[in-house]
């Protein structure tokens, strides 16, 4: 009889009750022990956070790209103690010191396995490293995975490709990163330059072999917001420079240019016609520009376009 599919005790037919804590599924009526031995699908421990019941429970189906074996692999601890407490031999600890070891081996068996679980490794270290979200650590993943069937990741830097794969997944997920950040949370000072252009060269091939479309633009508002927020600048100069940048994106200006420069200047045009007291060198800072790119940008906004504001309630300094 599957116990699975009655819901009342096959002698008296009273209905059963499970008995979690020694496994047994018994009678309420004539307390016959219709089942033994079940399988228990708790925790492993108990817990009274959300998040550590998630980690903690079994099987979960929970899989995640950024590991080489989707995080399903099972992983022999190391302990001197059986699954009931009670102390292992010397001969039973060795045996399973030796099972551990060659689990490990067998994980990654060969060089491709190898590679990917270096680089996964290195994306993980670095999107904690950022502060980038989950989302992109596992859009990083998913990319870096079709990359075999499409580009030659063989005898590649990975710290270059690693910074290649995180830059196209920042622009799927609409984060601002630049290129030049995510090496310098990779790389040494002394190297960010050259793993910088030689990451732009990968990015590069990825984007012409994989197709346009794993390389969305991202527009010229998040680069004005993310200024704005690392500035802080009041939210009505933030406004403004979207509202002037909207006003322009039809024409040229943007062409050939930096979009962090772009950006700049447009904040720093409204901080100035809603007298705020910006300063050049700290726009130009956070921006990773000079000033000289900032007032460049600003004589070409202002000289190339007449620009008429008429400030609203929600604008205007009362």
């Amino acid at each position: 009889m599957n116990i699975l599919q009655t819901q009342s005790c096959p002698e008296c037919k009273s209905s059963l009750v499970d008995d979690i804590q020694n496994g047994e599924i018994i009678c309420s009526g004539c307390g016959v022990v219709v089942a033994d031995q079940m399988v228990d699908y708790g925790p492993e421990t108990k817990s009274s956070n959300l998040e550590d019941k998630m980690k903690l429970a079994r099987a979960t189906g929970q899989t995640t790209y950024s590991q080489h074996d989707l995080g399903i692999t099972t992983e022999i601890s190391i302990s001197t103690k059986d699954f009931s407490g009670k102390t292992i031999n010397h001969q039973v600890a060795n045996q399973m010191h030796n099972l551990r070891k060659w689990q490990q081996r067998v994980r990654v068996s060969s060089p491709r396995e190898r590679r990917l679980a270096n680089v996964l490794s290195k994306m993980g270290e670095t999107c904690d490293g950022l502060n980038l979200s989950k989302n992109v650590l596992e859009t990083a993943s998913m990319i870096y995975r079709n990359l075999d069937g499409h580009v030659e990741v063989k005898g590649k830097s990975v710290s270059s490709i690693t910074a290649a794969t995180i830059y196209m997944a920042c622009k799927q997920c609409d984060v601002v990163r630049s290129l030049e950040e995510i090496c310098r949370g990779i790389c040494a000072p002394k190297d960010v330059k050259s793993k910088t252009k030689l990451a732009a060269k990968y990015y590069r091939t990825m984007v012409m072999e994989m197709g346009q479309i794993s390389a969305p633009v991202v527009t010229m508002n998040k680069y004005i917001s993310k200024i704005a927020n690392m500035t802080q600048t009041e939210v009505r100069v933030e406004r403004l420079a979207l509202e002037i940048a909207e006003k322009t994106k039809d024409s040229n200006i943007a062409d050939g240019k930096a979009p962090n420069g772009i950006a700049a200047a447009y904040l720093y045009v409204a901080s100035v016609l809603l007298g705020q007291n910006v300063l050049q060198r700290d726009v130009s800072s956070i921006a990773g520009v000079t000033e000289v790119t900032i007032r460049n940008r600003c004589k070409e906004i202002l000289t190339c376009y007449k620009l008429k504001i008429t400030l609203r309630p929600s604008l205007a300094k009362f």
